[in-house]
């Protein structure tokens, strides 16, 4: 075999996801790397991650012409990818490598619509280290919001709830916040024994402050006994309500049956109390509206995007997302806020 169908990629703001898929819906490949959102990297600096995974897929799908075009589209959904100039950037910085022959750039939001939904239309929310939203009308319209983190008035992604679970462990610790269990919780995570030591370590450079996005599952298991992280989560829930309720209205659809889709490594798997302050927020605004985790996740919906450029029919997306599924298993215990 020469060329895959579909090459897709995930590129978040703390892992990338990769995979080569064939036109009948058959995963080739599906390999993860470090980050490579070019928000943070640049487009040369994004694309030196993408060709690295790309260069471990071929092998892995032991594709036999390394020199030509690897695949016949390329569907490369980055987080860091918000502005249309961005998007001419990432484009014609890929086509200048050769890697397909037809290219779909865009925000890895859409990934998450697209994992999540086969009607093509509806709102997504994705909160991995950062937060961002998009929305699709039945009429094709977009909402779309910069997401570049607090100058675009953006908090939620997993990096700002670990901040703010450092913040509020050193509060509670010299008492000028209330006591939390994450003045335990959170230096203990990574082995040490107070908020002190752990400004100290991430002062001194001996931790990289970038690790506190590693504290998100934690804030959310803290919340259901302690008042201070269950805070954190409420201000979380009512970020992601904000987000998807200013795409409902700007779409004209807060009186329509839409799909709320929720992906990204802090909600992919989100339920309990945080799911049903989501669900009660937005029904405040839009009565009719689903609101759900995603079911796949959101490498699925780039390689769904790259094979509805090829038409491809329901049984090669029942197909790709339920290989991709099993394949994705593997990566289990790898970081997923992305």
């Amino acid at each position: 075999m020469t060329r895959a169908a579909v090459l897709a990629v995930d590129g978040g703001n703390s892992k990338t996801d990769l995979a080569l898929v064939e036109a009948d819906g058959s995963v080739l490949a599906l390999v993860r790397g470090p980050f490579s959102s070019p928000q943070h990297l640049g487009v040369e600096g994004c694309l030196a991650v993408i060709e690295g995974l790309l260069a471990e897929a071929v092998r892995e799908a032991r594709l036999n012409d390394h020199a030509g075009r690897i695949a016949q589209v390329a569907a490369l959904l980055m987080a860091g990818v918000d502005f249309p100039a961005e998007e001419d950037a990432l484009r014609e910085a890929v086509g200048n490598r050769g890697w397909a022959l037809e290219l779909h750039v865009d925000n890895d939001t859409f990934a998450v619509l697209r994992a999540g939904t086969e009607r093509g239309w509806g709102v997504a929310v994705t909160c991995g280290a950062g937060i961002n939203c998009v929305g699709v009308s039945p009429d094709g319209r977009h909402a779309r919001f910069p997401a570049l983190g607090a100058i675009t008035g953006d908090w939620g992604g997993g990096y700002d709830l670990g901040l703010a679970a450092v913040s509020a462990a050193a509060r509670s610790e010299d008492g000028r916040g209330p006591r939390t269990s994450l003045e335990r919780a959170v230096p203990a995570h990574f082995g040490l024994a107070t908020p002190s030591d752990l400004a100290e370590a991430i002062h001194a450079g001996r931790l990289e402050q970038r690790r506190v996005i590693e504290l998100a599952p934690l804030v959310l298991a803290e919340a259901a006994d302690d008042a201070v992280a269950a805070g954190i989560v409420q201000h979380l829930a009512s970020e992601v309500v904000a987000l998807a309720r200013v795409a409902l209205t700007r779409l004209d659809l807060t009186d329509e049956p839409v799909e709320v889709l929720l992906g990204g490594g802090v909600l992919q798997d989100v339920d309990g109390d945080l799911l049903k302050a989501i669900d009660s927020g937005l029904r405040e605004a839009a009565p009719a509206v689903t609101v759900r985790p995603t079911a796949s996740a959101a490498i699925v919906g780039a390689a769904l995007l790259g094979l509805d450029q090829l038409g491809a029919g329901t049984a090669v997306q029942a197909r790709v997302r339920s290989e991709l599924g099993t394949a994705f298993s593997r990566l289990e215990g790898v970081s997923t806020f992305g």
